[in-house]
């Protein structure tokens, strides 16, 4: 019989009380379980924290752990990726560590998961870069930053090499364990185009480009 241990995160104690956050995550298993589950299964245990997900100290999480490795052949279920973390490395950690299932990608494998977690990355990195480019936008309308003059070209050459840093530093954690297996530029290329990540320019990715990457990450 299929074993599963469920995982639950809300981030804020009002959430936890009213149920806001909750009711998602249940549905989302329920649905899992219902339509995605192997057959027969059982819930043998169900664990929430209420926290931040930055917080590195989650014992109810650490106790869910616990069941799972003392229970062979059950995982660990959770209805978001980032009910687990919105760190890559630490998603890392935890498909290292133990067996666990994402309700709302019921069919991914381990490396895909890791390729989610990159993106979902990617994804909030986007949007705060897109908010710094407004901000930073009206301040080359204005010529102000906190009540005062600045130099604009200065301060966006500093952020564009930070983003680019930044960006290089995300996708070489994909193209590591590629080039450590095969060696090939080309097959990194093939494998970042075939998980949907495109390079900062929205374009597909060529032997040459993850050089590159792989150079500046380095």
């Amino acid at each position: 019989m299929k074993k599963y241990v469920i995982y639950k995160r809300v981030s804020t104690k009002q959430q936890g009380e009213s149920g806001l956050g909750l009711d998602a995550q249940d549905r989302d298993i329920e649905l899992f379980l219902s339509h995605f589950s192997e057959e027969p299964y059982e819930v043998i245990g169900t664990f929430t924290d209420v926290l931040s997900g930055k917080s590195a100290d989650r014992p109810e999480l650490a106790k869910a752990i616990e069941l799972v490795r003392g229970n062979r052949g059950s995982e660990l279920l959770v209805s978001k990726l980032d009910r687990l973390s919105r760190d890559v490395e630490t998603i890392a950690g935890f498909i290292k560590r133990v067996p666990f299932r994402v309700a709302s990608i019921p069919n991914a494998s381990p490396m895909q998961l890791h390729i989610y977690a990159v993106l979902a990355e990617q994804e909030r990195e986007f949007i705060s870069q897109r908010t710094k480019a407004a901000l930073a936008a009206r301040e080359r309308r204005t010529g102000l930053k906190n009540g005062g003059l600045r130099d604009n070209s200065a301060s966006l050459s500093v952020h564009a090499k930070s983003a680019a840093d930044e960006f290089a530093a995300k996708v070489i954690k994909i193209v590591k364990p590629v080039l450590d297996q095969s060696g090939s530029y080309s097959e990194a290329a093939a494998t970042l185009n075939e998980s949907g990540i495109l390079t900062r320019r929205g374009k597909h990715w060529h032997a040459q480009q993850v050089k590159r990457i792989v150079q500046r990450a380095g």
